[in-house]
């Protein structure tokens, strides 16, 4: 009994030997037993970049709430990384994907329209939805620049200086107290020209020197009386005329020079009085450089030889006349400068605030 027993003891022995043997050429190991299975054929995924971004989306319309079509839709963000464009579709929807999580700005552009942005916060795997964006028609601006031109501004000049009168009464018009003032075209010279001689105290001016002239006898051959005076008084408004029309308009208009006087009003004594006695012989170009005054000059001699059509014959001595008369000219232009400098406008109401040039 107890060698049967062996026996079926070392059977059973033989026959695990021979299972685990078995077991071992079949490439298994056995494993402990434990009272709860775990499963470690699946490890954890690892997160994806996708769980780090987002999408963002949103509509355009226009004020009436109408889908606007084709819109610009511009993504921005505030790490410096490129902007993303996209349009609005039929449905005037708009989506960016793939988009990183963190402050953005959406800015809706279109033609006719104002401007629109949006801003948010777009967190990991979030789809922001961005509030119903409505343009409004933009503001039109309408910018216009309005030039005045030179002659405009010359014309303003000229209308300021045909105010000027000495003691409120006397015309003063070719005298500028804007040093800079804008250089006058050939139209303005002769209507400034024209407004001298036709104003009624140039007539006053020229009946009162020919009545000085018949009551010292001068021009005996214009006789006394009626029509000594007449004589006289038509003789001195022809030498005015002319004088003014040669000297002050055509000469100016065809050798491009300015005819008035710039009034200096600054300086020592001695430097503007050489000033206005210089401008007897020099002018203003209508470059605004100095030069000479050959309309000045030419128009004295001009002048000076015409009264020899209409002076007494024995008054007229020829060139000798007509270069005395240019002399006289000169000189009294000369005399009528130092006026202006130092009196007459402290004379004249009224007038243009003067800046004098600086250095």
């Amino acid at each position: 009994m107890y060698a049967a027993l062996r026996s079926k003891c070392g059977l059973l022995v033989l026959v695990s030997v021979s299972l685990v043997c078995a077991s071992v050429s079949m490439g298994q190991t056995p494993s402990p037993v434990s009272p709860q299975h775990q499963d470690i054929t699946h490890p954890a995924a690892e997160p994806s970049d996708r769980q780090s971004s987002g999408t963002i989306s949103g509509t355009v319309v226009d004020r009436t709430g109408a889908v606007a079509t084709g819109a610009l839709v511009t993504l921005t963000r505030d790490d410096q990384s490129p902007s993303q464009n996209v349009l609005s579709g039929d449905d005037g929807q708009f989506s960016f994907s793939n988009v990183a999580a963190g402050p953005f700005h959406v800015t809706v552009t279109s033609t006719g329209f104002a401007t629109q942005t949006s801003s948010g916060v777009l967190h990991s795997g979030e789809t922001f939805i961005v509030p119903t964006m409505s343009l409004a028609v933009a503001t039109a601006v309408t910018e216009v620049q309005v030039a005045v031109s030179p002659v405009e501004v010359a014309e303003e000049q000229l209308k300021a200086q045909e105010k000027q009168r000495v003691f409120g009464v006397l015309p003063n018009f070719y005298v500028s107290y804007v040093p800079d003032a804008v250089p006058l075209n050939s139209k303005q010279k002769f209507n400034l020209a024209w407004k001298t001689v036709v104003d009624p105290f140039t007539l006053v001016m020229v009946a009162g020197a020919a009545g000085v002239e018949q009551a010292q006898n001068h021009f005996e051959g214009y006789g006394q009386g009626a029509e000594g005076y007449a004589k006289r008084f038509g003789a001195g408004y022809a030498d005015t005329i002319t004088g003014t029309f040669i000297g002050g308009a055509i000469l100016p208009s065809l050798l491009k020079q300015d005819p008035r006087y710039f009034y200096k009003g600054q300086g020592s004594i001695e430097s503007r009085a050489l000033y206005a006695i210089a401008n007897s012989v020099i002018c203003k170009g209508d470059n605004r450089r100095w030069q000479v005054n050959y309309s000045n000059i030419l128009g004295s001699l001009a002048a000076g030889g015409l009264s020899n059509l209409y002076y007494p014959s024995d008054d007229r001595n020829g060139a000798g006349l007509t270069f005395e008369n240019a002399a006289i000219g000169i000189g009294s232009t000369a005399v009528a400068n130092l006026f202006q400098e130092f009196l007459i406008r402290k004379l004249t109401p009224k007038l243009p605030k003067h800046e004098p040039n600086k250095p």
